[in-house]
């Protein structure tokens, strides 16, 4: 009889989340197996706090020194913890397959949906196709600083063309072996977030008991005072600005926690599992980002000492130092397994982003783009996810400034996004928008307000020129491309036909219902409406005349 009342309790739970996919007039064709532990993970092993800190200490050190960079990372938990609340809440909402898209549609209400739509679309899609760019040429860069260590007579010179053609090769191997590994049925890929989620752990734990003890008996531990109180201008702006660009690299720990949102249609219980998945992570992340940034300060040289190694990435000969050649080569080896991982589960996040604009039949091929493999999984678009970031991956070898621009940008998008969505909730969806079932009660509004403002401020300080005076070699070029991948969203929204894509009608359908079938919404061209290919079709779902969700073969 328990078995026959939990059966009946995954029925149930199973419609409800199948009810609110429909509520925007699709059907469900993914797989739904994932529970709280993968959706968590998602977000988790996106985020990778001790990965972030890692790629980031330099930077905040520079930015200020320790002072500023553990005050600042306190400042960013706060806000993003209250960013992270409020994107909860919305994607318990609607918790769908490229949910972050969907959010800013519904966000923007009937008159600015559509609009919010494309623009987070565009932003998205770069932010976490750069990413897995990035986060790859990250791993690599700890293989490549044994080279470093290890004192081969080889160069580790960006400028020179030989390091960057190794780096490149390295680069695409460890990005395609991320893409082949999301080709693991759901039964096994979910393996690959709790091993992800594991290797984050295993990371912290390591450094929290084993650089203690190297560092005491090496380079010793800095003082309260030097670990907590010194002050350090490594960019050479002016010292006000200086302190404030210790915001790159603390904003960037705790950016991507949208990736829970992305496998929200792929998870059980969607509406209350998702927006856990995104606001616990983020709390998890940030209190370990915290206890990492101390432990670093008190087990790190000083500034000047730690930029004099001379290494793609500081740790690795620094890890070298304190913990031996045995201890830091099994420590290189954790943090390239696990920004390997990593960017397998971004490319999972990505894949599903594109997956959910295919489906509405918006991209060239846009029928292939949106297959789903007999397991409910959209492996084209997984295809699509590698092939846009080996393409990235290309500009290393003409130039190292070409790359770098490139991912420059990749934190900015998604910040925007955050900021943007708060936006469309506080001025534009007030009073309209659906009760979710993870809500926030009346600290939505005060939530929603300070999020506009936070991530407005993020965007400035990830916009900034991180080393003065600016130069071209040091010029950051997010701006130019935050604006030209912006004014593409302008275009696309202009010139795509109203009915093609997030239509005002799907749009005021949501924003009035409660999880109802969209009752007569159709799509404006019949065009649209596509032939299931292969073993699942993910077009909008046709709805009959009385709300019901027809088959294809009954629409036909």
């Amino acid at each position: 009889m328990a078995h026959e009342g939990e059966d009946v309790k995954n029925a149930t739970i199973e419609a409800r989340d199948d009810a609110q996919l429909e509520t925007l007039g699709y059907k469900p064709v993914l797989h739904r197996t994932y529970t709280l532990i993968e959706n968590f993970s998602t977000s988790f092993a996106a985020l990778y706090f001790v990965g972030g800190v890692r790629v980031t200490y330099t930077t905040g050190i520079a930015s200020g020194g320790p002072l500023a960079y553990w005050t600042s990372y306190i400042v960013t938990c706060v806000f993003t913890f209250i960013t992270a609340a409020v994107i909860a809440e919305v994607c318990s909402a609607s918790p769908s397959a490229g949910s972050i898209y969907l959010w800013a549609a519904e966000a923007g209400g009937p008159k600015y949906g559509r609009l919010l739509g494309f623009v987070v679309a565009w932003w998205s899609t770069t932010a976490w196709m750069t990413f897995c760019a990035s986060n790859t040429q990250g791993a690599v860069n700890y293989m490549l600083s044994e080279i470093v260590v290890f004192n081969v007579d080889f160069p580790t010179d960006t400028s020179d063309i030989k390091f960057r053609a190794v780096q490149w090769i390295c680069t695409e191997v460890l990005l395609a072996l991320a893409a082949i590994v999301n080709f693991l049925p759901p039964r096994l890929f979910k393996y690959i977030f709790w091993l992800s989620s594991f290797l984050v752990m295993l990371d912290f734990v390591l450094n929290l008991i084993w650089l203690p003890i190297g560092a005491a008996r090496t380079i010793g531990f800095r003082t309260a005072e030097e670990a907590f109180m010194t002050t350090y201008n490594g960019t050479g702006a002016p010292a006000g600005w200086n302190w404030c660009l210790s915001y790159l690299a603390t904003a960037g720990i705790l950016i991507g926690f949208d990736a829970s949102g992305h496998v929200a249609e792929e998870t059980k219980n969607a509406s209350i599992t998702a927006a856990r998945g995104i606001f616990w992570s983020v709390i998890v992340s940030g209190i370990g980002g915290f206890a990492t940034i101390i432990l670093f300060l008190f087990c790190t040289p000083d500034p000047d000492t730690l930029f004099s190694y001379g290494s793609p990435q500081p740790f690795v000969p620094l890890y070298a130092v304190v913990l031996g050649q045995g201890g830091h080569v099994f420590m290189n080896i954790i943090a390239v397994v696990a920004l390997w991982f990593n960017t397998a589960i971004a490319i999972v996040a990505a894949s599903r982003l594109v997956f959910a604009v295919a489906r509405d039949g918006v991209l060239p091929f846009s029928g292939w783009v949106s297959r789903v493999s007999a397991e409910g999984q959209p492996r084209n678009a997984v295809l699509v996810i590698w092939g846009c970031a080996s393409l990235v991956t290309c500009t290393i070898l003409p130039s190292a400034v070409a790359f770098t621009s490139l991912i420059s940008a990749a934190g900015v998008p998604s910040a925007a996004a955050y900021g943007l969505i708060s936006f469309g909730r506080f001025f534009l969806t007030p009073n309209t928008f659906p009760q979710p079932r993870w809500s926030l009660g009346k600290w939505s509004r005060p939530f929603q307000f300070i999020s506009i403002f936070w991530n407005g401020w993020v965007v400035a300080i990830l916009f900034s020129p991180y080393e003065f005076p600016v130069t071209g070699a040091t010029l950051n070029y997010a701006p130019i491309i935050m604006a030209g991948v912006t004014i593409l969203a302008l275009i696309s929204w202009w010139f795509t036909p109203v009915g093609s894509w997030l239509p005002r009608e799907r749009i005021s359908h949501f924003v009035e219902s409660e999880g109802a079938p969209a009752e007569g919404l159709r799509q404006e061209d019949d065009d649209q409406v596509r032939t299931p290919e292969l073993e699942g079709d993910a077009s909008p779902a046709t709805i009959s005349e009385n709300g019901e969700l027809l088959d294809r073969a009954t629409a036909r």
